[in-house]
């Protein structure tokens, strides 16, 4: 099991989460792409062009990052002050820690980013959260933290930068009695290679990866925030309800709500 970190305590259950957009109420990303990269306009283009298949997450994403030019440091004292944690996503987080529900993060993001962010937002707890995800260094003879000094380091070389699938997978395949219960929660279109490879998916409300959900039916249940994911879980851990019954009502309840 070492290459497997989340089953160190054999756990019967796991949560995957995308990070932006996710556990937080806006994307990193997107915010230093918006406020002091191309801006707004030309990201949503890129992430319309990427949902619908004209392009890569890869080539958009490295798009974005390299119109950020500002010092890294910079970056993550910029989103320190301006991103906020979903209001539930603690609460959550710390019954999952008290009932070995280990919380790994799946980011097409930053590790630098993701981790300052964390441990600002969630406190020295954040510590025991896996972060999986992009990464970043300096340019030759540059110093990160100087202007136009640093590069995305992308974590495999899929279309996605960071193919999400490839985490899970392991998991997914290892023996009944072994294998645990597995969650996934995403918004985007970085969730897109993640989302057929868990047994409950947790797709966000009103964002790309319902779209891509709905086009593949692919089961999910949405969430506006963590405090419904939280009700979720804990009735599944607790035997009340579910893996199966819950995609299934949620898929339902989302076909009512939108009728063809």
């Amino acid at each position: 099991m070492a290459d497997l970190p989340a089953m160190k305590t054999s756990p019967k259950f796991i949560f995957f989460s995308d990070f932006d957009g996710t556990i937080t109420l806006a994307d990193s990303n997107d915010f230093l792409t918006d406020n002091i990269g191309y801006g707004q306009a030309q990201r949503k283009q890129e992430n319309k062009d990427t949902l619908e298949g004209r392009n890569t997450f890869r080539k958009s994403f490295e798009g974005m990052m390299k119109s950020v030019t500002a010092p890294y440091d910079e970056c993550i004292d910029l989103l320190v002050k301006n991103i906020k944690l979903d209001p539930y996503f603690k609460e959550f987080y710390e019954w999952a820690l008290q009932n070995n529900i280990p919380v790994v993060v799946l980011s097409s993001g930053m590790v630098p980013i993701i981790s300052a962010l964390l441990h600002h937002l969630v406190g020295p707890s954040a510590e025991h959260i896996q972060i999986v995800s992009n990464d970043v260094r300096a340019k030759p003879g540059k110093s990160m933290n100087e202007q136009d000094g640093w590069d995305l380091v992308f974590h495999d070389d899929s279309d996605f930068g960071h193919d999400k699938s490839l985490t899970i997978r392991p998991y997914a395949q290892l023996p009944e009695g072994q294998r645990p219960t597995m969650f996934y929660a995403g918004d985007g279109v970085s969730d897109l290679s993640a989302a057929k490879e868990t047994d409950l998916l947790f797709a966000k409300e009103g964002n790309d990866l319902v779209t891509f959900c709905v086009r593949e039916d692919i089961p999910f249940t949405t969430f506006r925030d963590w405090s419904s994911i939280t009700e979720t879980v804990q009735e599944i851990v607790a035997g009340k309800r579910t893996v199966k019954d819950s995609a299934q009502d949620g898929f339902a309840s989302y076909q009512r709500q939108h009728p063809a």
